[in-house]
């Protein structure tokens, strides 16, 4: 199975607050924010890692060279990236489909912070899928500014999107997302008619009659701000 980083956010809400290291390259626990991610993907059996960055971080574009030249840990890593900027995670998506068309994957973007163990668990439920075209990470709790809300059946199918829970969701998304080459058709839906986000992405899977499905992580959450980074590295050494 092929894996997929987004790794193109100018993380400028980082910035303003003081952090200077893009946030790709953030030191977590002693790890940077994509290698932790590099190392995960290739322990759960990745065939392929797809990266993309934007073009004004020369200082990640240059440290995914040297990953692709001598890999991470000693370990030689199945990688690929582009540099490229983009409108937002959707169309970073796209500029990444033509790589990932042949087979399941799974993409998140790079300050993703979940446990490795229920990860695994995540990964390996979604190569047992047989009519699933998506398979998303869901989660109880909710550290986001504008979280997604996920309406889904108590056997896990997901029935819609929504920006606010006045339909009483008990879940919302956690960006971890499973999808199939019948999704990335979707996508390049969304496209065709200028959708943005990847909210919205999610949202045509199910007006499309996608067959959606979801998988419940106990906290995922991602780094937007500095107090985010202090929240993840208590998280990581918990989960060790």
């Amino acid at each position: 199975m092929k894996y997929a980083i987004i790794a193109a956010g100018k993380g400028s809400r980082l910035a303003k607050e003081g952090i200077q290291t893009p946030k790709p390259l953030l030191m977590l626990q002693g790890e940077r924010l994509i290698d932790r991610l590099l190392r995960i993907f290739q322990n759960n059996g990745a065939t392929e890692i797809l990266v993309i960055c934007n073009e004004e971080m020369t200082e990640v574009a240059q440290h995914l060279a040297d990953l692709q030249k001598n890999g991470l840990g000693g370990k030689p890593l199945p990688l690929r990236y582009k540099v490229k900027s983009t409108e937002s995670s959707m169309h970073s998506l796209y500029a990444l489909s033509p790589w990932l068309a042949d087979e399941p994957f799974i993409l998140t973007t790079v300050d993703t912070i979940f446990n490795e163990e229920m990860f695994a668990a995540y990964a390996q439920a979604f190569e047992q899928q047989t009519d699933t075209d998506a398979f998303m990470g869901v989660t109880t709790y909710i550290d986001d500014e504008k979280p997604l809300y996920v309406g889904m059946t108590e056997a896990g199918r997901i029935t819609g999107f929504y920006d606010d829970n006045s339909h009483d969701c008990n879940h919302i998304s956690a960006g971890i997302y499973g999808l199939t080459p019948a999704a990335l058709t979707t996508l390049a839906h969304c496209i065709e008619r200028g959708e943005k986000r990847m909210r919205n992405f999610q949202r045509s899977l199910i007006a499309e009659g996608q067959n959606v499905r979801g998988f419940v992580f106990t906290k995922v959450f991602d780094i937007d701000h500095a107090s985010d980074a202090q929240k993840a590295d208590v998280f990581l050494s918990e989960n060790k």
